[in-house]
């Protein structure tokens, strides 16, 4: 098959490589000539992504896969056009931003032609394939969805760094707008990948057509909303704990030993492209789901509260020096898409304190891009917060920071025992120690 991806992002690059792997034609698109001329050269343009680059060397000079900014070389005549376009959501009103999707969308439909089959594999509310998708392609196309092309949402399920190996481990979802339509979907994706043995699940591994678009955009945001609000809640169970000086992680072991509970862990923020996103654009569409609403606001507010918890241990943090332990959003991964470093640093700022920022990951130059000062450790510091666990900072310990006169723990990384003499407050262990 001939086929366009548009985006050639974290997601969509693999993806692209993926389906050349296979054994088809794939053209990438994407609006960033840096990015476009990395690929054409078999470069990876982000690291981190396992066997990205040493697929790309062997695929790339075969002639399998290439790259342009230009739509009408990769979408006409194509068998398939898998969109993986970002899609935002404004921080005020937590409605979706389509900008950049409407965009893509009328470029790929300005040069679509029949026989092709469209699958958006960007995260959607419910009802966007259908609502928003099919006219737009239709009105700029001039072609009639069902008729002269097929349409479909298959939403990417995968993690950056491991794309490949979940792309076999979990089931490949499809919903069309037509049962034709689910159709050439499942023979599209079922000849793009491959899929692991699960024994553990109720039907075999694979492609599963959901029976509608909006089953499909659904089963997307609930599993990711689950998420959100499964940490919400060990969080008010964290917060509770350290009220009452109780272990909240004791307490989560204990009732995670039989098989009708699955707490999650609490932590300082959730971050990343997905778990902070997706709620919202659940709730774009479901006004009242109170419950998805509080989680969110609730994880939002953490790095606000443990902020203040640090105040309550040191009285005024005016004029203090803080230094704020991991800028990326989750341990072992160079992103700070929605990381928590972010309203850390904000709230101690807000307290007058003055905020440096550590990370293993990330130089100085690239720190202070955010606008941040970097800390490097043996330097003097009378707070630290652990906002990311990393595993470097495991076997920190009170020497590293010299003068401390308190560590925030938000991720329950750091050993008690390597902060003897010093005070510790972990999240939900019950209160500094």
């Amino acid at each position: 098959m001939r086929i366009a991806v548009v985006a050639l992002g974290k997601i969509g690059l693999p993806l692209a490589v993926q389906f050349a792997d296979q054994g088809h034609e794939v053209i990438g698109v994407d609006v960033n000539q840096t990015v476009v001329d990395l690929v054409n050269a078999g470069t990876e343009p982000f690291p981190g992504e396992a066997h990205l680059q040493q697929k790309l060397s062997e695929l790339v000079p075969a002639g399998r896969l290439r790259a342009t900014t230009d739509y009408a070389e990769a979408v006409p005549g194509a068998d398939a056009v898998v969109i993986v376009v970002p899609l935002f959501v404004n921080d005020a009103t937590w409605e979706p931003d389509f900008g950049w999707m409407d965009a893509a969308t009328r470029s790929l439909a300005e040069h679509l032609t029949p026989g092709t089959l469209v699958s958006y594999e960007t995260t959607l509310p419910v009802g966007t394939t259908r609502g928003r998708w099919k006219p737009m392609i239709e009105e700029v196309s001039g072609l009639t969805e069902g008729e002269d092309f097929h349409l479909v949402f298959s939403p990417e399920r995968v993690l950056t760094g491991r794309v490949f190996a979940d792309l076999r481990k979990y089931p490949k979802l499809v919903g069309g707008l037509s049962a034709e339509g689910a159709r050439r979907a499942v023979e599209f994706y079922e000849s793009v990948l491959e899929f692991d043995e699960r024994p553990d699940l109720a039907r075999a591994n694979g492609v599963w057509d959901m029976g509608s678009a909006e089953a499909s955009e659904m089963a997307k945001l609930a599993e990711t909303t689950y998420r959100d609000v499964n940490i919400g809640l060990a969080n008010q169970f964290a917060l509770y704990a350290d009220q009452v000086g109780v272990d909240v992680y004791a307490v989560i072991d204990a009732c995670n030993s039989q098989p009708f509970s699955h707490i999650h862990r609490p932590g300082i923020a959730v971050g990343g492209h997905c778990i902070p996103v997706y709620p919202r654009l659940y709730l774009s569409t479901d006004h009242d789901a109170e419950i998805v609403r509080t989680a969110r606001l609730l994880n939002a507010s953490m790095p606000e509260r443990l902020v203040e918890q640090a105040a309550g241990v040191l009285g005024d943090l005016s004029g203090l020096r803080a230094v704020v332990l991991g800028a990326a959003y989750r341990g072992g991964v160079k992103e700070t898409a929605f990381s928590g470093v972010f309203a850390t640093v904000e709230a101690l700022e807000a307290r007058g304190a003055e905020v440096l920022v550590h990370d293993p990951l990330y130089t100085d130059d690239e720190l202070a891009r955010f606008g941040w000062t970097a800390y490097h450790l043996g330097e003097p510091a009378d707070l630290a917060i652990v906002q990311a666990d990393h595993a470097d900072y495991k076997a920190l310990g009170s020497d590293a920071i010299p003068g401390v006169r308190l560590v925030v723990d938000g991720r329950n990384v750091t050993e008690a025992d390597r902060w003897v003499g010093t005070p510790r407050l972990v999240i939900g262990a019950g209160g500094a120690r």
